[in-house]
């Protein structure tokens, strides 16, 4: 099943069902363009052959950057750079989207110390160490120039060559700042009602499909709850997925949680309240894909082809959620960054599984290791697994190979240390140019 094409509603086929979903590179310059060692990345992942290849975090707004190296799509943008990108992601057979995000409250206060939002509610800071500044309550002026943004850079896109966008509405960026009855507090045409904090998501969509045509695939990362008390349910995410349904979309992906409730990487024990987190089921943990059971009760309400993010590792389970119509296509985001060439492993049925480094890697034995007594060791061996797979981009971007023995604890003070830095140098470099 894994092997079959798939028609998207714009006419564009995807040669099989498992795509890149995605990864914050954060491999830019510091004018935001793409580097070498992003291309030379794209490239390899193009090879690895998943039919799709979507980019991380791709800002429309360089002064709300998600994190330091951000790409950014704008009038300032490399155009031949950036033409370069998309044609080393498509060499190898795969299509590209580019996933366009404005960060939101999520801006880090090393960045810009004036971040914007719905509401001016601020961001706790992550894990006791990254701080946000207060933000500011968008005006319908900035709101509308948020929009306009968002399409330009689909259109820069569609111009220098990449297949499609996504727009990413998951994990507390700004639009879906806006689906939050947490975050968005207003009680304009932007808020309230689900179909108010709906409204910048559709406009957004309607806008782009205008500039770009009927041709130019458009997709949604959409959180199926933010499993947080207060914040986007399930029962909305089912609500905005049908006002979705109605519009000229042409994938949904889901995910889920925030940077406040760490779902999509089972690590709502590191959130800032814990009061305020929503433990899903254990037969929802359970199943290999972490957001199966949300997109089991969405796919009964649209009607365009549906992804799923998160979890997925074997071809069995692939094909169990594939064949079961809980969806229709694949992703896989941390899997690639230690095994770029996984997807054809499993496709030619040379490896039924990736590799699960996330259940072998661990600070130290016994009270330091993964069933670690102490809930915080316990969790932070989670969390220094995300850094560890940056490191292993980096090694990728770099044309190096994979570093399997790779320290846990040493690549999460290496990421840290190399985060602070590059966020330093970013700060400086546009202070000097103000």
């Amino acid at each position: 099943m894994i092997e079959a094409p798939i028609n998207l509603p714009c006419g564009v086929i995807l040669k099989n069902r498992i795509v890149k979903s995605g990864l914050s590179e954060a491999l830019g310059d510091l004018n935001n363009n793409p580097t070498n060692e992003l291309i030379s990345i794209f490239k390899r992942w193009s090879d690895g052959g998943a039919s799709l290849l979507i980019t991380g975090n791709i800002i429309v707004d360089r002064w709300h950057l998600e994190h330091a190296g951000n790409f950014v799509l704008d009038s300032s943008t490399d155009i031949k750079k950036t033409s370069e990108l998309c044609d080393a992601a498509k060499s190898g057979g795969a299509l590209v989207l580019a996933q366009l995000s404005h960060a939101g409250r999520q801006t880090p206060y090393t960045i810009n110390k004036s971040s914007v939002a719905p509401s001016a509610k601020q961001l706790e800071k992550l894990l006791g160490v990254l701080k946000f500044g207060k933000p500011k309550e968008l005006t319908h002026t900035e709101i509308l120039d948020i929009i306009e943004r968002f399409i330009h850079a689909a259109e820069i896109a569609k111009q220098t060559g990449f297949t499609g966008v996504q727009l990413h509405s998951a994990h507390g960026y700004l639009l879906s700042e806006f689906l939050s009855p947490d975050i968005n507090q207003r009680t304009d045409e932007w808020g309230g009602s689900i179909q108010n904090r709906s409204r910048l998501l559709i406009t957004i969509i309607e806008g782009i499909r205008a500039k770009v045509g009927s041709d130019f695939p458009i997709s949604i990362k959409l959180n199926s709850s933010d499993f947080q008390k207060g914040g986007f349910t399930h029962e909305e995410s089912i609500e905005v997925s049908k006002l979705l349904n109605e519009t000229s979309l042409d994938l949904l992906e889901i995910s889920g949680g925030t940077y406040e409730q760490f779902a999509a990487l089972d690590l709502q024990s590191l959130s800032p309240d814990k009061s305020r987190t929503i433990t899903p089921s254990r037969s929802t943990v359970a199943r290999e894909a972490y957001f199966l059971k949300y997109a089991d009760e969405i796919k009964k309400n649209i009607n365009m082809p549906l992804a799923v993010t998160g979890g997925f590792r074997t071809t069995q389970g692939m094909n169990e959620a594939l064949n079961s119509n809980a969806c229709d296509v694949i992703g896989l985001g941390r899997p690639l960054c230690s095994e770029p060439n996984i997807v054809n492993e499993l496709l030619t049925e040379s490896k039924s599984s990736a590799t699960l480094y996330e259940n072998m890697l661990q600070f130290g034995p016994g009270v330091f290791g993964l069933n670690s007594s102490i809930n915080f060791i316990k969790a932070n061996n989670k969390a220094s697994y995300v850094y560890w797979c940056y490191r292993q981009i980096l090694r990728l971007a770099d044309k190096k190979e994979v570093k399997p023995n790779m320290n846990l604890l040493g690549a999460a003070m290496s990421h840290m240390m190399g985060d602070a830095k590059a966020s330093k140098i970013y700060r400086n470099y546009w202070k000097d140019l103000d």
